[in-house]
């Protein structure tokens, strides 16, 4: 197995798509996660938790290894600085799924009737629009034997658009659920109103920071 390393002899963008493999591990359990929190399945919340905690941790690791191994003097296609801000991007992304986690193993989640089917989508949402920036991620090596220019360019550009639509619609399915919330909410208990407004929030909040990766990326492109 290459070492970070001799990942960075190979490639620039090697070791952060090693890191992205790993963060991708974390948020692959997140829709089990969102079926047991619809089933209030308290024992399958819990070892999913604990799964996600391990791979965030492994993701850790790994970013760690990263940044220290990270050439200072050798030259780069692209500086230093952008490389660890899409690091430190994708390390959020981890993050992120650790704190849904977290926040859906507090107590059991009581969705009120008229919320259930935008609560679904938003979580099948967010799995979308970050499979599309792992995707983006992973055409930084053809990024780079294009020069960042042509028809690959033009294709990384309309991938990062589809990632802030779908951001967008994230967000409008976002604020329906959160009118459902305080419409209804009345008749649940302060807890209950406030794990559904903090989940809404969490899980969104992984689409914004799909959105910022791959705006990232994007200024590789503006900045070529």
């Amino acid at each position: 197995m290459l070492t970070i390393a001799k990942l960075f002899g190979k490639s620039p963008f090697a070791p952060l798509q090693t890191h992205m493999d790993k963060v991708a591990s974390c948020i692959q359990e997140l829709p089990a996660l969102f079926q047991a929190l619809l089933s209030q399945n308290a024992s399958a919340i819990q070892q999913i938790g604990e799964k996600i905690s391990r791979l965030e941790h492994d993701a850790d690791l790994t970013k760690n290894d990263i940044r220290n191994h990270l050439p200072k003097s050798l030259f780069l296609p692209v500086d230093r600085g952008s490389l660890l801000e899409i690091l430190s991007l994708q390390d959020a992304l981890a993050d992120q799924a650790e704190n849904i986690a977290f926040h859906a193993g507090i107590r059991k989640l009581e969705l009120l009737p008229e919320m259930r089917d935008d609560f679904c989508i938003l979580c099948q949402k967010i799995i979308e629009v970050f499979w599309l920036v792992r995707q983006v991620i992973k055409e930084l090596e053809e990024l780079l034997e294009c020069s960042f220019g042509g028809i690959e360019a033009e294709k990384v550009k309309g991938m990062v658009e589809q990632i802030a639509f779908y951001e967008y619609e994230t967000t409008q399915i976002q604020n329906r659920l959160i009118k459902f919330l305080y419409r209804g909410g009345d008749a649940m208990p302060y807890p209950s109103f406030h794990l559904c407004q903090t989940l809404i929030a969490e899980i969104g909040e992984l689409a914004r920071i799909s959105e910022k990766l791959g705006n990232r990326v994007r200024m590789l492109l503006e900045l070529k």
